[in-house]
């Protein structure tokens, strides 16, 4: 059988590039949910017996979501498009309609963030990405998680797991934005 070139805009291709997606995202064990922004190139290669592979190519951005949320990308916001990360998935999937078989092959998504000096240019006052392991980041953390504890109606302790998100911003002085995991402690209340 030889390929095809069906429109990105089809609901076959759309269907393919969601169920892409959501095993990518399920794969993922860290970072953000990816969300797709539009489908840049498909081909289908219809099989003997039934079903088709594509060979997907996908322009996504990051969302709010963390990937442990497992919540589907389409219930996840885009972020801001200071603090966005973009990228494009290669993905080849087996879809079987009449089965219901959706099956990953494989995939490889390459993620940057948007450059600092375009997020500047565009909006100066934005806060900037910065690396979250730097102790400043770790210390807002640990602060934002202990105001947390104390005000929660959760029955035991939380733990910081890690910072996933950072960033910073000068307004009278340095005001510091952090995304964080956390994780429940045998320590009662």
């Amino acid at each position: 059988a030889k390929l095809l070139s069906p429109h990105c805009d089809s609901a076959v291709v759309e269907e393919a590039a969601n169920l892409a997606l959501q095993q990518i995202n399920a794969h993922r064990g860290e970072g953000y949910v990816l969300r797709l922004y539009q489908i840049v190139s498909v081909r289908e290669h219809p099989q003997e017996i039934t079903g088709s592979v594509f060979y997907l190519l996908l322009d996504v951005v990051d969302t709010e979501c963390h990937v442990l949320s497992q919540k589907p990308w389409k219930d996840c916001a885009a972020r801001a498009a200071h603090s966005m990360v973009y990228g494009q998935c290669k993905a080849i999937i087996y879809i079987n309609q009449v089965a219901n078989i959706a099956h990953l092959n494989t995939y490889e998504c390459t993620l940057q963030p948007v450059p600092p000096r375009h997020v500047q240019r565009v909006c100066p006052d934005c806060p900037i990405d910065d690396c979250p392991t730097e102790p400043r980041y770790l210390d807002a953390a640990a602060q934002s998680l202990a105001k947390f504890n104390t005000e929660s109606e959760q029955t035991r302790y939380f733990s910081l797991l890690n910072v996933t998100r950072a960033s910073m911003q000068w307004v009278v002085g340095p005001a510091y934005f952090v995304e964080f995991l956390i994780q429940e402690t045998t320590c009662s209340k």
